[in-house]
């Protein structure tokens, strides 16, 4: 979420499947029960003990282990003169071997062992462990003889060399390889290109000029900068072909003279050979394309890496090969490093596709997981998952080993788990049930079993069928990623990643050990495999679950099978238990972790609360799978705590005051006190267990109510059950019913709260959805929310969130529609039917006709029967029959069936029209929902006479993943410790934790992650705040490549991150550079959003500013006034942001010589200073003193202009002065409105806190000497004691607090 408060405050934690880099207000459970928010207020005691004092002291002396100081040792390589790298003694050995093959002039080596006086070192040795090695140790590289492995290897990496600077891997999705454009805008590397240039020479050269598209007012919206072209990607070619041979293998007798393999090269000089691969090396052979003669050629220039010989055989090879590696060390590290999980772009440039070895024999070896680093063949990934979660978790450092351990095999097997579920709906893996019909079909590739999400044996026939088949993996893996965060010891959960591609949804899932050999009833040992007819329990299970039961709010209850026994559990009973062969207690089958939402299962003979009642609650849903989210159940618990907490508070007033009364007054009160809350006094146990005890007669009742999972039936109670049982299954169905008004009367009000402070700027869809899921909100509330905001007394406070809404609700509905069409398209017509889709979906073309490949218009059957197809059917092209009205007319009734929200539009036009939205943001938002990839050209989506896409325009399909985000525990808590010394002022001891939380991250999930995001975006703005600009560049910039690696080049985090580096740049004195990233910014958001996004205000104010600063006014002008028509339209025009906008406008009239418009906008702002904070308030004051000098300004004009009228041209002419504003009063703007505040306070509040301040007493010297030349032109303020704090937004608002 685009949350503003982000900077000091909230936790950087994300529960949605996309990892985000802002901080949600609120947190999943990490581990188990230690979820916290640092409040400002003081709270009763949460379930846990406060984390971040714990991580503080528990951890300072465990920190201290991991940061053993580094060494240096030289390195001594065959060729090249000796050099010195500094190592760690936790590296292992191999880190060395990457440092080498990743450095300049050591790259192309890869088949060598490290040497320390002659003893050969092993790979996988920790450096520490070695004896003899220390500081200046002398390593040697010694070259060693290749085997098949070690040569393919050796190829491979010398390709990756080749292709290091080309895009194309990041435009296909492939090897976690992602988009970043940074460079682009800042020339290079913002770090030493600054020092250079001096202000005077930086003014004269800047070209201010925006692009014609982003100014305010333009309607275009150009999709082409949105991915510009990089000069560096016209790589320098190094070889026209360079690929296997068509010789390989070699044949026995060649085998005997150690060839390994061969390959056939064609060089820039058009100079065909053939070189063969041998133990020795690599050498010239004299084969042709047809003739084979392995002999070698003379010269034969053997070598012992492919580049050494073939910078000998090709002159333009070496020249620019160097050049590339040259080029390849130079970018920044951020751009070239791996993400952990893939990132998938929706426009792509038209990119050649070239000869590549590597490429096609990875393509059709059966390359399952990356055999090639892994002996043993495919990797066993349930024993790995398994294995890393037993590591030992003592201290600090066993934790984060297993942590890293934990993070690096969920992301590989996630990315394994793609690309089997992309080959198992493309056909490329047999089932293992290949009888059985298309849809029933399981399939087990790489050790990963792959089921598709339909409802096959009418599993799901009672709770919605296919529906509830399709939500059904969500739901499970949500309740794994649960389980995993509570980490009990001996409870063990599959791997599994949900994976939606081309119409299909597959699960793959890790296989428990033994599971294939048995049949399914033998092994289940707790729950249920038939929905409740028959429940088994066991101890085992019992006792880890209910080391659960708290974190999870799950409470142990019984359950009646068919038999009429009590069995109890202490799950959901589809939950099932089984002990694998290899003796772990596993669960699976966790898709009812969470309890019931009853909005949306309506049942007879309950009645709902009235909250729920009036807003049209409960609602028939398309399944009975309907959850709540754990965010709700957490903040429902939270709030019957504060509800519980006051009523306690209140029962002990009125006890002291009837004591007083009469003594036997006193009973009665306790009585009542405990009945009352008897609901809400232990919501922790009780509160929500995600299946009631089911008392029920006949089998038909009891799976009806299972499928509720809520307890008893009226009618049909249990004689048996006791009177407390019957009342404890009444109690409960109440927390259900509360729990769901609670959604509506507590969860939906606070959500659009939120908005209205401005607290939460969603900018898109995915903004939006987060949150929405922080605050419990399920999306199939989306129309439930709209109705509220339409309902709103002054909505055009919240247009921008309304038009997010209802473009959500639209692009959502034509998401499902689009999964059921696609189902229907065979392979040959993929790109066809997409155009087609996106034609009815988004162009003004009102008779759109799909074109069928030739060969297919044979048989053009309408077939209409949506249902019994199989995955593909040879004669279907029932697709192309869609019309742009048919599919209007779908997604209209989706979103009132799904939504419930009643979508008045029968074409894109009319949608476009009523609620203000912008077709290229629509088809933004439908390429990321689905993974279509199209294009990069200008789209004309208005054109009434031609279709906007053609089949030519969709260049992929991507799948959409789901994936569990393993966390970094301490490293978070160290963050959080860290945030809230920050909000407390401490800004030395706040940065010093925020290091060492970034040090944790780096150490578990690498160097590229959404936290570590979010970290270096809070390090750069303290290093801002302590005066430290270069640092502040640095890390900023780091946090920008970050966030555009991994969430995206135009995510609306990405959006927030340029704007910060604009701010720093700016404030090291690179102007061109930090307008060119606003520029980008602004291009970025209004292609995402639009025009009239709060968020818009702010950058608007930023450009202007700065174009303030180098004195282009006019268009300087633009940018202000727009912003004060933004902030006027969302603060209403009495707020204290609005004042800010009029003085600012003032400013530049003023340096323009406009003193009556300048006069007039001043008079605005003070007007709205008075009113608001009163005559006395320094803010008012200050505006009457500028108000008296534009009016003195003003009236030396008039006096210079009558004169000249007077006196003609001989006049006496004062000289006016006209200033070109100073940077440092425009730094101090731009610090202002980007909340970055340095606030003064009077002597009298010094003395008030003079308890706290002797604490900040030395920080307040470092600072005050950065402050001073901060605030020079402000001498008047500085006089009183500078005191500096962070203000998380709104600079004018906080004011009137300080």
């Amino acid at each position: 979420m685009v949350s503003k408060t982000e900077e000091p405050g909230a936790p950087a934690h994300c529960p949605d499947q996309r990892p985000c880099c802002e901080h949600p207000s609120s947190m999943t459970l990490m581990n188990g029960d230690e979820a916290h928010e640092h409040r400002a207020e003081v709270e009763p005691k949460q379930n846990g003990h406060d984390v971040g004092e714990q991580a503080e002291d528990g951890s300072e002396q465990e920190v201290i282990v991991i940061q053993d100081t580094g060494f240096t040792v030289k390195i001594q390589v065959p060729g090249i003169e000796t050099f010195s790298i500094q190592v760690s003694p936790q590296e292992m050995v191999q880190e060395i071997h990457q440092v080498l093959m990743d450095r300049e002039d050591t790259c192309h080596r890869t088949c060598f062992s490290l040497q320390l006086d002659g003893n050969v070192l092993d790979n996988f040795a920790e450096l520490k462990t070695i004896e003899g090695f220390e500081e200046g140790s002398v390593l040697k590289v010694v070259e060693e003889p290749y085997t098949v492995r070690e040569a393919r290897i050796h190829v491979r990496h010398i390709r990756d060399l080749l292709k290091s600077l080309d895009p194309s891997d990041a435009f296909n999705g492939v090897d976690c390889n992602s988009l970043s454009f940074l460079s682009v805008f800042t020339e290079g590397d913002l770090g030493e290109s600054g020092k250079k240039k001096k202000k005077g020479i930086e003014l004269e050269q800047i070209d201010c000029t925006p692009p014609e598209n982003i100014l305010p007012g333009s309607k275009e919206r150009p999709l082409c900068p949105l991915q510009p072209q990089n000069k560096d990607w016209k790589p320098l070619q190094c070889l026209k072909v360079f690929t296997m041979s068509g010789w390989n293998p070699p044949p026995g007798n060649r085998k005997m003279h150690g060839d390994l393999m061969y390959l056939y090269v064609i060089t820039m000089e058009d100079r065909h050979v053939s070189i063969t691969a041998s133990t020795r090396g690599f050498y010239l052979n004299q084969s042709t394309a047809y003739t084979f003669n392995p002999k070698p050629a003379n010269p034969s220039f053997l070598s012992h890496s492919l580049v050494e010989l073939l910078n000998q055989v090709s002159l333009i090879f070496k020249k620019n090969f160097a050049a590339l590696q040259k080029k390849r060390v130079q970018r920044h590290p951020f751009e070239r490093i791996a993400t952990p999980f893939q990132l998938y772009s929706w426009t792509a440039p038209q990119v050649e596709h070239a000869m590549d070895c590597v490429r096609a024999e990875d393509a059709y070896t059966s390359r399952l997981g990356y055999e090639e680093h892994i002996p043993g063949q495919t990797r066993d990934w349930n024993e790995e998952l398994q294995t890393t979660r037993e590591l030992p978790r003592k201290n600090l450092p066993e934790r984060l080993l297993r942590e890293r351990a934990i993070f690096k095999v969920h992301s590989d097997f996630t990315a394994a788990a793609t690309r089997g579920a992309m080959a198992v709906i493309d056909g490329n893996v047999m089932a293992i049930n290949p009888s059985e019909e298309t849809k029933m079909q399981m399939f087990i590739w790489n050790n990963i079993f792959f089921s598709l999400g339909f409802d096959v044996r009418d599993h799901y026939k009672d709770f919605g069928g296919d529906s509830a088949a399709y939500v059904s993996p969500t739901n499970d893996l949500n309740g794994v990623r649960t389980y995993n965060a509570v980490d009990v010891e001996g409870l063990y959960t599959l791997g599994t990643v949900v994976v939606d591609y081309r119409g299909y949804r597959v699960t793959a899932q890790s296989i428990i050990p033994g599971i294939l050999e048995r049949e399914q009833e033998q092994s289940v040992i707790y729950g249920s495999i038939d929905f409740g007819k028959t429940v088994v329990s066991h101890p085992k299970y019992l006792e880890l679950l209910e080391k659960t039961s708290r974190p999870l709010k799950i409470l142990k209850h019984k359950v009646l099978n068919d038999k009429e026994e009590e069995v109890e559990l202490c799950s959901s009973v589809e939950c099932k238990g089984i002990i694998g062969n290899d003796g772990r207690h596993y669960i699976l089958d966790l898709l009812r972790t969470f309890p019931p939402d009853l909005n949306f299962l309506p049942i007879e003979g309950e009645d709902m609360p009235e909250d729920c009642k009036k807003m049209g609650f409960p609602k028939e849903h398309r399944h009975k799978l309907c959850c709540l989210r754990q965010e709700l159940v957490d903040a429902f618990v939270e709030h019957r705590y504060l509800l519980f907490m006051k009523m306690a508070a209140m029962q002990l007033m009125q006890q002291k005051t009837s004591l007083r009364e009469k003594p036997v007054a006193l009973e009665n009160g306790e009585a009542a006190a405990s009945s009352d809350s008897s609901a809400q006094s232990e919501p922790q146990e009780k509160s929500q267990s995600a299946d009631k005890p089911v008392d029920s007669i006949d089998e038909e009742a009891q799976l009806k109510e299972l499928e509720e999972s809520v307890a008893a039936h009226n009618e049909t109670v249990d004689l048996k059950s006791k009177e407390s049982a019957q009342l404890e299954v009444f109690d409960q169905k109440q927390l259900l019913k509360d729990a769901a008004a609670f959604v509506l009367s507590c969860q939906i009000p606070c959500l659009i709260k939120d908005c209205l402070d401005h607290n939460v700027v969603p900018m898109d869809g995915a903004t939006l959805a987060e949150a929405m899921h922080q605050r419990g909100i399920n999306m199939r509330y989306l129309g439930k929310v709209i109705d509220i905001v339409k309902k709103f007394p002054v909505p055009s406070q919240l247009d921008h969130v309304y038009k997010i809404l209802i473009s959500e609700a639209i692009t959502r509905s034509a998401k499902h529609i689009f999964k059921t069409y696609l189902q229907g398209v065979e392979l040959s017509g993929l790109s066809a039917a997409i155009s087609h889709f996106l034609n009815c979906f988004l162009s003004s073309f009102p008779n759109s006709v799909a074109h069928l490949p030739a060969d297919e218009l044979v048989s053009k059957k309408k077939n209409k029967k949506r249902k019994n197809r199989n995955l593909s059917s040879a004669d279907n092209t029932a697709w192309s029959s869609v019309t742009p009205q048919e599919l209007w007319k779908n997604i209209c009734s989706e979103a009132k069936a799904y939504f419930d929200f009643s979508l008045e539009c029968e074409n894109v036009d009319q949608a476009v029209e009523m609620y203000n939205l912008q077709k290229i943001s629509l088809l933004r938002e439908i390429g990321i929902k689905v993974g279509i990839q199209v294009l990069l050209k200008e789209y004309n989506f208005d054109n009434r006479h031609k279709p906007t896409f053609t089949e030519e325009d969709i260049l992929n399909i991507f799948p959409v993943v789901k994936h569990v985000n393993p966390k970094a525990s301490d490293a978070f808590h160290f963050f959080q410790s860290g945030q809230a010394k920050v909000q407390q002022g401490f800004l030395k001891e706040g940065c010093e934790l925020i290091n060492e939380a970034l040090n944790l991250f780096n150490n578990v999930y690498g160097a590229m992650h959404v936290e570590i995001c979010a970290c270096l975006r809070l390090l750069a703005r303290l290093n801002y705040i302590m005066g430290d600009y270069s640092e502040a560049l640095s890390n900023q910039q780091k946090a920008v490549l970050m966030s555009e690696r991994i969430l995206g080049t135009e995510h609306p985090s990405t959006i927030q991150e340029y704007m910060h580096l604009a701010l720093y740049c700016f404030a090291n004195n690179q102007l061109s550079i930090a307008l060119n990233l606003l520029y980008r910014a602004r291009y970025l958001m209004l292609l995402v959003f639009g025009e009239g996004h709060p968020e818009m205000a702010l950058l608007d104010s930023n450009i202007g500013l700065v174009l303030h600063g180098v004195m282009e006014y006019d268009l300087s002008l633009r940018f202000l006034e727009n912003a004060l028509n933004v902030n006027s339209k969302f603060h209403g025009a009495k707020s204290l942001k609005v004042a800010l906008s009029h003085h600012l406008v003032a400013r530049v009239y003023e340096t323009k010589g406009e003193f009556r418009s300048a006069l007039q906008h001043e008079k605005e702002g003070y007007t709205i200073y008075k009113n608001q904070l009163g005559e006395q308030h320094e803010k008012t004051k200050e505006s009457s003193e500028y108000l008296k000098y534009l009016t003195q300004q003003a009236v030396a004009l008039q006096r210079t202009m009558n004169e000249i009228y007077k006196n003609g041209s001989s006049a006496n002419i004062m000289p006016l002065k006209f200033t070109a504003p100073s940077m440092a009063s425009v730094l101090d703007q731009l610090n202002i409105i980007n909340g970055i505040l340095f606030i003064p306070l009077s002597q009298k509040d010094l003395e008030n806190l003079k308890a706290e301040v002797q604490r900040r007493q030395q920080l307040q010297e470092a600072i005050k000497g950065t402050d001073n030349q901060e605030t020079e032109n402000k001498a008047a303020e500085t006089s009183e004691a500078a005191e500096t704090t962070v203000v998380p937004d709104d600079p004018a608002e906080t004011q009137t607090s300080a």
